[in-house]
């Protein structure tokens, strides 16, 4: 399987040129979907903190490309929404967002806000022992109890010394708030007003209000909840 992929036919959320050459770094199998953006993409083509490939990958050697709290060393990565990405020796913090377009959006943070990150619980399991594990949407996995459900969002901390202990937990549930992710409201922020869930295969319809008063209805893989009765977005730097 090749390692690259033309640029033409690189997912538009990326904005990159097409033309510039003929092949892109393509993303490795992770976590994310397959408009997930490469990290030597995001460090070269989006940010200029690198003019090539061979600078990018002396930039992940040196261990200066810290995501979600953990030094990122493949420049394959796929980095995605709600991502935390840290370059500690220059002092700067970034969050991964989609803008309404579904584009992929790099906004700037503090330190503080970078310590920790918003997860989505994809599904939870039972491991050995009887404990419950809480599946999260950007691949890793931590140990909870059961009151956690499937499609809430919980924020966890990135500090190493405390790395994944749960600081807050936003119900998926009408009444709350959320961000939609995906489709033609992608990026708008609203309250869920009803949740249909419907049998079989079908995705579950949520009905949303957002601040004008104005109602809308996406599909409940595209919901991520970001608060209770207020969107927490402030917390995070994250108004836009």
């Amino acid at each position: 399987m090749s390692d690259h992929l033309k640029r033409l036919k690189a997912p538009d959320s990326w904005q990159i040129s097409k033309k510039v050459n003929t092949f892109i770094t393509k993303t490795a199998p992770g976590p994310h979907n397959a408009n997930a953006m490469p990290v030597t993409v995001w460090l070269r083509d989006h940010m200029g903190y690198a003019r090539n490939l061979k600078e990018v990958k002396q930039i992940l050697g040196q261990k200066d490309v810290i995501i979600n709290g953990r030094p990122c060393r493949d420049p394959k990565m796929g980095i995605g929404i709600f991502d935390i990405i840290s370059l500690p020796k220059i002092g700067k913090h970034y969050r991964i967002l989609r803008d309404k377009k579904g584009r992929h959006k790099t906004i700037e943070i503090d330190a503080e806000a970078a310590g920790s990150r918003l997860a989505k619980i994809k599904n939870k399991t039972i491991v050995a022992g009887g404990n419950v594990q809480l599946n999260l949407r950007y691949g890793a996995n931590i140990l909870a109890d059961n009151s956690y459900k499937p499609g809430d969002s919980i924020v966890i901390s990135l500090d190493p010394e405390e790395r994944f202990r749960i600081i807050d937990h936003f119900p998926f549930a009408e009444g709350n708030m959320a961000m939609v992710i995906g489709g033609k409201h992608s990026g708008k922020v609203a309250r869920i007003v009803k949740i249909e869930k419907i049998p079989g295969s079908v995705p579950n319809r949520i009905t949303l209000e957002d601040a004008s008063g104005t109602r809308f209805d996406t599909i409940d893989d595209y919901i991520y909840m970001v608060g209770k009765e207020t969107p927490a977005l402030k917390e995070w730097g994250i108004e836009e």
